[in-house]
């Protein structure tokens, strides 16, 4: 009698262990098996991190195996059970892989598929194509399409990280749970006795110092000691924790009328303003989002102020990126001064505060909450309803979706919820952030995602002429690396692009992206079907990139770049100046966040700048989804030009006293997960 060794590995997640009963059948192209019982309680198998083997003999050969059914039986109570993978070795010494990578968690029968990828076009038998319908249907079911708030991208159904499907949920809700870790926060960085000190202002920038106390951080140091300073102020535009608002100036707007004589001292080619705007050497970011935004009004005892300032760079002769005029509002009048380096020091020193303040909400808000988080959450949602586990683009794309659902989830229950965290220290809190990213919908489009692109769009593109903009050198090395992969393994499973088109399963999920998260708004630019292998190499190299790379490069750097309160005040409690030569240091003190809006910032910065636990980094995939020889080759060649880029930007930031690592491929989590 024809006899199968059935190995079953079990996941090393806490309480991924179960002692139900387990029961495992065979079905093959030529018949199918009795259910055999492979466990049952107290034989202390399929414990956490277990690989047990078990001989499965069957009357006849059952043929080419093209299905497992796995069945869990409770004994006494609910036992969840975290199913990596099945290999079955059949009569004819033949080793067929099943990966799961799922949690069991009820009754039901799970069925699985071999390993190989399949596109829907593969499946000739009925089973595999009613198998793939059915996985589909069920999914469809589990991850439902929700409206946040009007306007934004659609997120999951979920109220609760609870409610979630137990396999996209945090192994264990207490690592993300957002005031358990500002708690940690406020612990670990000493600043408790702070805490409460709400309304109770600094008594100078000196202070701030004593919420610094616990900080060993070279970035953060080096931004407290030289802040005040134009080149610090201009050079965090290119490589601090926001490098994507600065844009070259073709033309100075009609709204912001600096004109040559204002900043003749400041330029250095014995040119006129309009004439180093025509040689490129002026860069322009513009808060214009901010204007109107309501202030957060949460606190009667505080009130909070926001502004639309704008900002003029000027790239000098040493090419360094310096501040050369600044407005605090969107309309010009005398009411409305524009600020100067060559005003008095505390006029200059407070309106450059004003645009880091501005900076901040602009970075939180719509940069990597909109930007990164709800886009991936789009995806995610899309790729779940849409592809199922058997689909290359699947086994591809699930490990850049690792836990993003969940930290939405729950960020919308505990953070930016309504009286939320969120609330506590920002001026955006109490409905500010809402309307900031209904605002930026407009801005979010196709191409704005697309890294090189939206780089050239901007005019930051020439190497050349700004030679120091290491987040646009790393962000470029990184996102081909990303886009070749993705070529190589579309080259694997679509031959040509006829095979692109026909693959109904990819184009609903083209479709789905474009109808929910970009509310079928034809402006975003965003494709509704895709018909090339080189459009759709981009597209995932879009997904890839955003839930990756992108989502590090704004998140992790936010302790170096905004625990000095002063460089990124996170609420401002007087009005901007209205007229020049009043500004006292005592004003400028009292303008900064209090004490306990200071410290409750310091722990959010600190705490979403940790990686998760058992961080899985760019290029690392664990879980082996995929079975085929020439994608584990297509993936040892990613994870080789990965490892090239790491040692270039190693080499290059010896011995610089602000080394940028946020786009290094080793310090790049492979999803949004905090």
């Amino acid at each position: 009698m024809p006899s199968y060794t059935v190995t079953v590995a079990t996941g090393s997640q806490w309480f991924a262990g179960t002692d139900d009963y387990v029961y495992l059948s065979l079905e093959g192209a030529a018949g199918c098996s009795e259910r055999h019982l492979l466990d049952k309680p107290f034989y202390n198998d399929f414990e956490r991190g277990a690989v047990d083997s078990y001989d499965v003999t069957v009357e006849e050969d059952l043929g080419e195996i093209q299905l497992i059914k796995i069945e869990k039986r409770k004994y006494w109570y609910q036992d969840d059970w975290y199913l990596k993978y099945i290999t079955v070795k059949t009569p004819l010494g033949d080793y067929l892989e099943f990966p799961c990578y799922r949690w069991i968690t009820d009754e039901k029968e799970i069925v699985l598929r071999d390993g190989r990828a399949k596109l829907p076009r593969d499946d000739k038998t009925q089973i595999l194509k009613q198998h793939r319908r059915k996985e589909l249907e069920d999914r469809q079911k589990m991850y439902r399409w929700k409206e946040w708030h009007p306007g934004f991208p659609l997120s999951i159904d979920a109220h609760s990280h609870s409610e979630l499907p137990r396999d996209i949920q945090f192994d264990n809700e207490k690592g993300i749970d957002f005031i358990l870790n500002y708690s940690k926060a406020m612990e670990n960085l000493y600043i408790n006795r702070f805490m409460h000190m709400f309304q109770s202002s600094w008594n100078d920038f000196a202070d701030f110092e004593k919420i610094f106390v616990r900080i060993s951080n070279t970035i953060s140091e080096y931004v407290m000691q030289h802040w005040k300073e134009d080149f610090m102020f201009g050079y965090q535009f290119l490589n601090g924790c926001n490098p994507v608002l600065i844009r070259r100036c073709t033309e100075i707007p009609k709204k912001f009328p600096v004109t040559t004589a204002m900043v003749e001292c400041s330029l250095e080619r014995n040119l006129t303003l309009e004439e180093e705007v025509k040689q490129g050497n002026v860069f322009i970011v513009d808060y214009e989002l901010l204007d109107g935004v309501d202030a957060n009004k949460t606190d009667p005892c505080t009130i909070q102020y926001l502004a639309a300032p704008i900002c003029l760079l000027y790239k000098n002769l040493e090419n360094k990126i310096l501040p050369i005029a600044i407005q605090l509002g969107q309309k010009p009048g005398p009411e409305n001064p524009i600020f100067l380096p060559s005003d008095a020091m505390y006029d200059w020193l407070l309106a450059k505060i004003w645009v880091r303040s501005s900076d901040f909400h602009i970075h939180q808000t719509v940069t990597h909450l909109l930007r990164t988080h709800l886009v991936s959450e789009v995806f995610s949602i899309a790729m779940f309803r849409q592809l199922p586990a058997v689909h290359p683009l699947f086994k591809l794309l699930v490990p850049h979706m690792r836990f993003t659902i969940a930290i939405n989830t729950k960020a919308r229950e505990q953070l930016i919820c309504e009286c939320g965290l969120f609330d506590k220290a920002n001026a955006t809190g109490g409905g500010g952030h809402v309307q900031m990213v209904q605002k930026a919908m407009k801005d979010l489009t196709y191409s704005s995602l697309c890294f090189p692109e939206e780089i050239k769009a901007k005019g930051m593109d020439s190497q050349e002429d700004i030679p120091y903009y290491y987040y646009r050198d790393d962000g470029i090395k990184v996102w081909e690396a990303v886009k070749s992969f993705a070529e190589d393994v579309i080259r694997i499973y679509y031959e040509n692009d006829e095979v692109v088109c026909e693959d109904v399963e990819l184009q609903a999920f083209v479709k789905d992206i474009y109808v929910y998260g970009m509310r079928g708004v034809k402006a975003s630019g965003f494709p509704k079907m895709i018909k090339t292998r080189e459009k759709l190499a981009e597209y995932l190299t879009v997904v890839m990139f955003t839930t990756s790379a992108q989502h590090a490069a704004v998140n992790f750097g936010q302790y170096d770049w905004c625990s000095w309160i002063p460089n990124a005040p996170p609420t401002m409690r007087c009005p901007p100046p209205t007229e020049k030569g009043t500004v006292t240091i005592e004003q400028i003190v009292e303008s900064l966040p209090d004490r306990g809006r200071s410290c409750w910032h310091l722990g959010a910065v600190w705490a979403l700048s940790q990686f998760q636990d058992n961080e899985l980094f760019l290029g690392m995939y664990p879980d082996e989804h995929f079975v085929e020889k020439p994608v584990k080759e297509a993936m040892a060649k990613f994870r080789k030009n990965l490892d090239e880029i790491v040692s270039t930007i190693t080499e290059r930031n010896k011995n610089k006293k602000l080394p940028y690592y946020y786009l290094s491929p080793d310090r790049i989590p492979n999803s949004v997960a905090v």
